[in-house]
């Protein structure tokens, strides 16, 4: 799964043709570790704006900016506490946001018209060698996932092209799409709030590939699960309810019920697809995988598989439910948002 740092000479000036096509204020595609971006100048409003247009993103839900590792982060961020320093030193690059008090020169747009900001310096190779390349390293680029909103995220250049035709077609709204393999991680990052350390101490607000745990190694302290009764908490990326589904309803399942859900389906007449880190051999199913069981390699294959499944055009998907572990964290969130309110789905299906 890993991701080689020799990037090829041809791979190298389209790389620069996108930077360059980024400061005249077009939208790009490009990959990180953990998703594919859809990319804009985080500092042009209009660009940003373009971003949401494309993807039918409500105005007042935050955008993500990714800096080269260089950046100066007190050019985006204002307030910055020490425990952001510790994170940054020990997880960037990687797939880790941190949300500060925005800088006043920076446009609310990136931010919902918020006064934080959600930042983060990507470890994928393709991602830093644009970020270095665009505005000579000191730019940032305001990059959600480069899906329709609230669909399943790209892993790969061919699901953003799947998503968003180019400019060269008829109709197209992103210049150009860098291809960077398929994403490492392959769920979105870790989001941590650091504005109000001094009343609610860090708190995550999206699990991801870096845990609680090990947060809590770095800070001190175990970050607080966001919870519902927060309304203080600032708006920010893949935190709303309903979230990363595909067009075919997603259920959860436990594993001792899977069977007799597949059999009443059967018997209903209806059509399914399965998800599952546990069931070999035939089920009935339509379309029907096997993921790792075990959390990265699960993520890692999460959102490419859920797109397969999705292509089968079964009735309902079925997931195996995943084990309640804090290791699992991450992708049983995705899970969670992904099959939200779908379990009536599946009581019509049986009728």
């Amino acid at each position: 799964m890993g991701i080689s740092n020799v990037i090829e000479e041809s791979k190298l000036r389209a790389i620069q043709q996108a930077a360059r096509q980024l400061e005249a204020g077009a939208l790009v595609g490009f990959p990180t570790e953990t998703v594919y971006g859809l990319g804009a100048d985080a500092e042009n409003p209009a660009a940003v704006a373009s971003i949401y247009a494309a993807k039918g993103r409500p105005s007042n839900h935050p955008v993500i900016v990714h800096l080269a590792p260089e950046a100066d982060l007190a050019y985006w961020a204002r307030d910055i506490p020490p425990e952001a320093h510790k994170l940054i030193a020990a997880f960037w690059p990687g797939p880790l946001t941190l949300i500060l008090k925005r800088a006043d020169n920076i446009p609310d747009t990136v931010s919902g018209g918020q006064d934080s900001i959600g930042l983060r310096c990507p470890s994928h190779p393709v991602a830093q060698a644009l970020l270095r390349a665009f505005k000579g390293g000191k730019g940032g680029v305001a990059a959600p996932s480069a899906n329709k909103f609230g669909h399943v995220s790209p892993t790969t250049a061919q699901h953003v092209m799947d998503e968003f035709p180019l400019e060269t077609v008829p109709g197209g709204v992103i210049a150009a799409v860098l291809d960077g393999g398929q994403s490492e991680v392959g769920i979105e990052s870790t989001i941590v709030d650091l504005t109000r350390l001094a009343t609610h101490g860090p708190v995550l607000l999206r699990p991801g590939d870096i845990s609680a745990a090990q947060l809590a190694e770095v800070l001190g302290v175990l970050p607080a699960d966001r919870n519902a009764a927060d309304a203080a908490a600032p708006r920010a990326s893949g935190t709303l309810d309903a979230h990363y589904a595909p067009n075919t309803p997603v259920v959860l399942v436990a594993a001792d019920a899977l069977a007799t859900t597949m059999q009443q389906l059967t018997a209903a007449g209806r059509s399914f697809a399965l998800m599952s880190h546990s069931v070999a051999g035939k089920t009935g199913a339509l379309a029907q995988l096997l993921l790792p069981a075990e959390p990265h390699g699960y993520a890692h294959d999460l959102y490419a598989d859920l797109r397969a499944l999705d292509a089968a055009h079964a009735d309902i998907i079925l997931v195996e439910a995943l084990p309640d572990d804090k290791d699992w964290q991450g992708v049983s969130d995705r899970l969670r948002r992904a099959a939200f309110d779908s379990a009536e789905v599946l009581g019509k299906l049986l009728g």
